[in-house]
């Protein structure tokens, strides 16, 4: 299932021309991005909760649109009941259903608490932190080194992982090192964080969960780096 998440979007960059500049992680925010706005944005919008330009917002709408149905235009009616003047884009059926499927691999996205996690990142004066949960990602993991360049590829600061291991959330080392004691974890007040953060978001914590810190200079970077690292961990 991991591997199709991403293989169902291969048809966004088939191009005769030009290869888009999106990445994957801009392609699933975009879809959380419409789901939050159930009554329609365009590509403005779009283009400053991405942070990118124009042309590449353009070019991600017209895909999501033809090449795998996952938007349309909304013909809808503003918060004052008023016809929309602008034409904005909602998710479709097969939009919504791609992205239940994909959040049931990534339930969580969503701004850290700075004072809480400033202990475990880096430069934490500067950045401000993004979670994301990863269920099930610890196979895929092994320093977290490719999640941190995931993070940085997209413009961010980098990104910190840890691991459920069914007691405690630790920092990862190479899978191969059975030992758990050999693995540093996080401090009381951070596990209890992380436990309520899932709580609250309706899914339940298990072995083998992934908490990723995305970081970045502002929350919209940090939320794209955040989301890329976890990438990173269903491919």
């Amino acid at each position: 299932m991991e591997m199709q998440i991403l293989k169902d979007l291969d048809a966004m960059f088939e191009s005769d021309t030009i290869k888009p500049t999106f990445e994957y992680a801009h392609i699933l925010l975009s879809l959380i991005i419409f789901e939050n706005h159930p009554l329609g944005i365009g590509r403005y919008r779009l283009k400053k909760e991405l942070l990118i330009g124009m042309g590449t917002a353009r070019s991600l709408i017209s895909r999501l649109k033809d090449k795998v149905d996952f938007i349309k235009v909304s013909k809808g009616k503003n918060q004052n009941n008023q016809p929309k003047n602008r034409l904005g884009h909602i998710l479709t059926e097969k939009g919504m259903k791609y992205l239940e499927r994909f959040k049931k691999k990534v339930p969580l996205l969503k701004e850290g608490d700075l004072n809480i996690l400033k202990e475990i990142i880096i430069e934490a004066e500067r950045n401000y932190p993004f979670i994301c949960v990863v269920k099930q990602g610890d196979s895929k993991i092994k320093y977290g080194m490719e999640q941190r360049d995931a993070a940085i590829k997209v413009n961010g600061s980098g990104a910190t992982c840890l691991v459920y291991n069914g007691i405690h959330f630790v920092f990862p080392v190479s899978t191969s090192v059975e030992n758990q004691g050999l693995k540093e974890k996080a401090n009381k007040k951070i596990e209890e964080y992380f436990k309520n953060l899932i709580f609250t978001a309706n899914n339940t914590l298990e072995k083998g969960d992934v908490f990723i810190i995305g970081l970045g200079d502002e929350p919209k970077i940090a939320r794209l780096a955040s989301l890329s690292a976890a990438l990173t961990l269903i491919q």
